[in-house]
Order: structure tokens, then sequence, then C-alpha cells
């Protein structure tokens, strides 16, 4: 009998919760979605694109991906081989020439919510031409690898992303 993967339980609950938020509770637009198999690196990924109901100006894309090395290990009970899924976050916001200072404002905000379970990265760029616009790509990279013991807290993690949202908003 087949034995779903981590990553394929992790999708299958992730996607739920957050068709959930889109469909019923109608607090997200969802915009855009990618489930991936790559068979250059034989690696799974999947990518929920979306922002909360009455503020699009910041979006978030929620990425769940499995290495060739985790699902592998997982496959062959391989020992000593923790196998698990990496989880992404990338929130897009546009901000203005006080660079400086909202993309602090904007660590300290992530910090507070996400403490130090993370590794956040901020890359800042802009059209040319359109110098006082940036486009700031925020990335939240959660140090843990998911497993299926971490499915009952997907629903407060959820709750965080859309706390994260809105205080983006705010920025």
């Amino acid at each position: 009998m087949y034995d779903p993967t981590i990553f394929e339980n992790l999708k299958v609950a992730f996607e739920n919760h957050i068709y959930d938020l889109d469909n019923i509770d109608q607090e997200i637009i969802i915009q855009n979605r990618e489930d991936r198999m790559d068979f250059a690196t034989l690696a799974r990924r999947l990518s929920i694109q979306f922002i909360l109901v009455d503020e699009p100006e910041v979006t978030v894309e929620l990425i769940v991906e499995a290495s060739l090395e985790d699902l592998a290990g997982e496959i062959l009970e391989a020992p000593g081989v923790n196998p698990g899924c990496s989880l992404l976050l990338r929130f897009q916001k546009q901000l203005n020439l006080q660079l400086a200072k909202q993309c602090e404002q904007i660590e300290q905000a992530l910090h507070s919510i996400w403490e130090d379970d993370i590794h956040l990265t901020q890359t800042l760029s802009f059209v040319y031409g359109q110098d006082s616009t940036y486009m700031d790509n925020i990335e939240v990279k959660f140090k843990p690898k998911l497993t299926e013991e971490h499915m009952r807290e997907i629903p407060g993690f959820l709750k965080s992303v859309l706390t994260s949202l809105e205080q983006l908003n705010r920025i």
C-alpha cells in the first residue's frame, strides 16, 4: 500500500487550511498556486500566494519544499536521516524613500511575531526611472524542518502569517 510522504501530508494540510481562509472565512484571496515536481533535482515544491481581503498592497507566498535527500531518506527509511520539509514565507511590499526606517520596522515587526525561529532577509529593487518606489522582497525562512508532528500547529501558524500581513500593511 502507498504511504504518502511527509511533503504530501503537509501539502494537503496547508492547502486545506489556506483554502478555508479563502472560501469559508473569506479573510484572504488566493492569487496563485503552484505544485511542482522538479525532475532535474527530484525535489517537490508547493507555493501558494495570497493577500488579505481588503489589503492588496502586501502579498505573501508560502513555500513548502522537500529535497531529494529528504524524500529518499524517508521512502528508503535510511538510518541517520532526519526527513522533513523546509518552510519559507516570501512577502512583497512597496516602500517609499524612507527605506532604512521602513526596513527596520519590518524587521522588528516580523521578529516580534516569529521570534528566533527564522532567518530574515530583505532585498530591495526598483524600476529604473521610478526611483521613488522600491519593492521589498522579504524572505522569512524557518530554521526547523517541518514534519507531520507539526500538523496541529498549522492553524496557529497561519494566524501568525495573517498577523504579519496586517502589520506589514501598516508600515
